[in-house]
């Protein structure tokens, strides 16, 4: 009997990506099928679908799926869910597909087939009202909201079959893992209460200092990186998880701590997207999802403690992943180390204030990084990285909101 957390929804893990014959089988069919192409969004959505990651959806939200999504957290079964999973397509596509007919699921980046779904609904929706419910903006400055406003008029609601996880397994052999996955780590190594630890950027100071409470607190963290789609200017997966690797390998005990990724691009929806985050890392097995300032956020959008708010508005019952919060945290001179604002008695002029962004941006300038910022041997792989970059290609990193602070 597994002493992890159950998978969201009270039940088994719901993996619904093919193998055998029956992968076989639907490849063959899905090439005579109508073809829908997905945005790298959906692309990574679909692969949740197949991996577990999205346990217990069985396919793309219907219409009084997303109402009930975006108005009050909750499907129209009554399972708590924060952010809507849809799958959109343009006009001419939606009017050549008949309710009730298979369709083929395309990767418009490599046109690969990756999975099929019995399209059960058209609907059309409000995007702005799905922005302002979610992202809480309808600013097209804002990523999240880009992404809405830029799909497809036509949404398709309907279960699915998936066929492939792309090319993350090949390309991040060393970090991609399913739920199912890292459960068998987690157990294998006696673990019961693991917290995750979300990561778009290389981890500097703070976010060192964030898993290493939880490591005092839990029998495990699971460093969790985004391996999908960022917003330009953010630093690629690849880089990160060496750069995380390196950290973890100099200056982690061993067997306390796990790098991993998952497929999804990022949504920038903060305090929506941390419940989000928690809720498929108890698909994942973690009991905790570390949660410090402004997660999940992007410039000024964000209040810089609303995701820890957020956990407290919904209902006790929700998740089983629980958040695990943790006060503005900074290095502070005078004491010496790293500190937050909970353990820490001295004035503002004491501390150096931590961000990604300030990260990205010194990097971007080959400006110096203090030593309080970010660990050498993580500033090594980051300024190879960033010498690779040609002027021309370069994207100037604004400081904003919080992390100008």
């Amino acid at each position: 009997m597994s002493k992890l957390v159950q998978p969201h929804g009270g039940g088994s893990l719901k993996p619904l990506l093919l193998a055998g014959d029956a992968l076989k089988n639907e490849k063959e069919r899905a090439n005579s099928l109508p073809k829908v192409r997905m945005t790298s969004r959906e692309t990574g959505d679909l692969i949740m679908f197949g991996i577990g990651g999205f346990t217990p959806l069985d396919g793309f939200m219907t219409h009084t799926d997303w109402q009930g999504v975006c108005d009050g957290y909750k499907m129209a079964n009554g399972l708590f869910w924060p952010i809507p999973i849809t799958l959109s397509t343009d006009e001419v596509t939606a009017q050549s597909i008949s309710t009730g007919s298979d369709v083929a699921l395309v990767d418009s980046e490599t046109d690969e087939i990756m999975g099929t779904m019995k399209v059960t609904e058209k609907y059309t929706i409000d995007k702005a009202h799905e922005c302002m419910m979610v992202y809480k903006t309808t600013d097209i400055e804002h990523p999240g909201v880009k992404m809405v406003m830029e799909q497809g008029p036509v949404n398709l609601a309907g279960p699915v079959k998936v066929l492939s996880q792309g090319s993350f397994p090949e390309e991040y052999p060393d970090t991609y893992m399913t739920p199912a996955e890292t459960r068998a780590l987690f157990e294998s190594k006696g673990w019961s209460t693991v917290a995750a630890f979300q990561t778009r950027n290389p981890m500097h100071r703070s976010h060192e200092y964030l898993a290493k409470v939880a490591v005092e607190i839990c029998d495990g963290v699971m460093i969790h990186s985004l391996l999908g789609k960022l917003k330009p200017g953010d630093i690629p997966a690849d880089v990160r998880s060496k750069a995380i690797g390196t950290l973890l390998e100099k200056y982690f005990v061993k067997d306390t701590v796990v790098q991993s990724g998952y497929p999804l691009d990022m949504r920038y929806a903060g305090p929506r997207e941390a419940l989000l985050h928690a809720l498929f890392r108890q698909n994942y097995g973690c009991s905790h999802l570390i949660v410090g300032r402004d997660h999940a956020g992007v410039g000024d959008y964000y209040g810089p403690f609303d995701a820890h708010h957020i956990f407290d508005q919904i209902p006790k019952d929700a998740l089983e992943t629980k958040a695990l919060k943790i006060d503005w945290t900074f290095w502070c001179y005078k004491c010496g180390g790293m500190a937050s604002a909970r353990t820490c008695p001295h004035e503002a002029g004491d501390r150096l204030l931590l961000s990604g962004t300030k990260l990205r941006k010194a990097l971007s300038e080959n400006a110096d990084v203090p030593s309080e910022f970010s660990r050498p041997e993580v500033l090594t792989i980051l300024r190879e990285y960033y010498a690779t970059i040609k002027d021309e290609d370069k994207v100037e990193v604004k400081l904003s909101g919080h992390s100008a602070k």
